[in-house]
């Protein structure tokens, strides 16, 4: 154990203890089946599970009871002894472990129960004695059978060994993976926490580097080394991220490496304890994209706000204005055919975002229109609504072949339609689009780094040749009523409407793009 601040932290659980008794992070050490409690270095508890309580027989006072919370001890003789001669007392006064020592508690119930203690100091990383640690062996099935018939003894009392059990209650644990790690990192022990978070068998671990369980970048970025040096600088190193199993597949594991030292206070080794928090990682994901979205949806009625002050202001101005010319020159046939002619031009530009405005509103109204949709036939069918662009630009399209997965049929050709039509417009003089395919599974995509890694995603890009533009300008791109090229025709809606059906299809869409480089669309739809 070491000491930070008025926390004590346990080598062997890994856990952090406060001085009032509470455990900063997880009730391990409360639901062991050893009696086990804490002092600080003027004997004061600070800490005891309920294992404890349960031998003592009652609940001493953290930071007021002394050494132990027995009611009476004695020797093994049945001597009554003072608290402070007590093993705990004793490793506080000489700064050594005690074990081996037999004594008697007397619960105030009047039970008397055999114990053997084992008491170890706490030092800091400065080798400061903080407090001590003690673990209370209930040997009373041993002590009773040597005067007790064999036939009379209970059949289910504690280990006679104190140190099996001790190896035994490491071993139960299931919800923790604890290791003993040597000098070098390589894996000296393994508990069934370890087997069901990490997927070996002991057999199959024992002897190996626990690199193992960090991610390729991790490993080539020599995470495991940082952190085994950060515990023997600082005692412990604590760690969150994704992690391999023994399959492959990915978890999001909470670690602690705390490092061991001998009498003489040189590192003999390190103890790790890891936590599957994948379940937590994944709520917080969720809780992630749904403030993303509820924030995308208060920018959206920004932006409608912008365009009902701006937007459509503007082609109404302009009909106005031409309006009033027109009545002033109302006997001038030229002047008259002009000002129709511009006030026809205002009422169609206004008349082209009221019909967006609805387009995209629309798709804010999900309904159960998704069934398996095959994005091969989509493809064909926007390809047969283009076919005269596509002869007129001698535009080509390539694919690979693309998936059959549940969406919205019209929506899912709206977005091929205004990904490829977005591809020719901004494209050189012979147009190439490629459309390529593949699934993923817990991977980091470097273009998408929001995108969640315990999920498997359909991914599909659109590459195309055309002018491209400056990736800081990403985000802008699908912006309702945004254009990267303002000398382009067009509202500026076509990529926001991508964005919104990606988001109607729990998706994500990002892009890629250099100036004079073209530019790639890639969308990924949850599997």
């Amino acid at each position: 154990m070491e000491s930070k601040g008025n926390t004590l932290v346990s080598p062997f659980m890994k856990e952090e203890i406060t001085t009032d008794g509470f455990f900063n992070g997880s009730a391990l050490f409360e639901d062991m089946p050893a009696a086990l409690y804490t002092c600080d270095a003027e004997g004061k508890i600070t800490f005891f599970n309920q294992a404890a309580t349960d031998l003592w027989g009652r609940t001493p006072e953290i930071g007021k009871d002394s050494w132990c919370g027995s009611w009476k001890i004695f020797d093994a003789s049945g001597f009554p002894i003072n608290h402070d001669q007590c093993s705990m007392a004793t490793t506080l006064k000489e700064r050594r472990k005690i074990e081996n020592q037999e004594m008697l508690i007397e619960r105030p119930d009047g039970k008397r129960i055999y114990v053997l203690p084992h008491a170890k100091p706490i030092f800091d990383a400065n080798g400061n004695m903080t407090g001590a640690i003690n673990m209370l062996v209930d040997i009373t099935y041993t002590k009773t059978k040597e005067t007790t018939p064999e036939k009379e003894a209970p059949k289910n009392l504690a280990f006679m060994d104190s140190e099996e059990r001790y190896h035994k209650m490491i071993d139960e644990v299931q919800d923790y993976a604890i290791l003993l790690l040597d000098k070098d990192g390589c894996i000296l022990n393994w508990n069934k926490g370890a087997q069901n978070i990490k997927g070996y068998t002991e057999a199959e671990i024992l002897g190996k580097n626990f690199r193992v369980f960090y991610l390729p970048e991790d490993q080539e970025n020599k995470l495991p080394e940082k952190l085994m040096q950060e515990a023997i600088e600082k005692g412990k190193a604590m760690n969150e991220g994704w992690r391999l199993r023994k399959d492959g597949t990915r978890f999001w594991g909470y670690v602690v490496i705390t490092a061991l030292h001998d009498s003489e206070n040189n590192i003999i080794g390190f103890s790790k304890v890891t936590r599957d928090l994948t379940e937590r990682k994944k709520a917080e994901d969720q809780l992630r994209y749904y403030a993303k979205s509820i924030e995308s949806q208060n920018k959206q009625l920004e932006q409608y706000a912008y365009i009902a002050s701006h937007d459509l202001q503007e082609p109404l101005r302009k009909i106005r204005f031409f309006a009033g010319l027109l009545e002033d020159n109302i006997g001038n046939p030229d002047i008259v055919k002009t000002n129709i002619g511009k006030i026809n031009i205002a009422a169609t530009r206004m008349s082209a975002l009221i019909t967006d405005i609805l387009k995209y509103s629309q798709l804010s109204q999900l309904d159960k229109l998704f069934k398996p949709t095959d994005l091969n036939e989509v493809l064909e069918s926007v390809k047969q609504d283009f076919d005269l662009i596509m002869e007129e630009k001698s535009v080509v399209i390539e694919s690979t072949k693309l998936p059959v997965l549940d969406g919205i049929p019209m929506q899912l050709h709206q977005l091929f339609a205004n990904l490829i039509s977005n591809a020719i417009k901004f494209s050189s003089e012979k147009p190439v689009i490629n459309i390529s395919y593949r699934k993923i599974s817990n991977e980091k995509v470097v273009e998408c780094p929001e995108l969640p890694f315990e999920n498997t995603y359909h991914q599909i890009s659109f590459t195309d040749n055309g002018i491209g533009f400056e990736q800081q300008y990403a985000d802008q791109a699908f912006k309702l009523f945004h254009r990267l090229h303002e000398k382009t025709s067009g509202t500026g809606i076509g990529l926001a409407l991508c964005k919104k059906i990606i988001e109607n299809h729990k998706g994500y869409i990002c892009v890629h793009s250099e100036p004079g480089q073209g530019a790639t669309f890639t969308v990924f739809f949850p599997v």
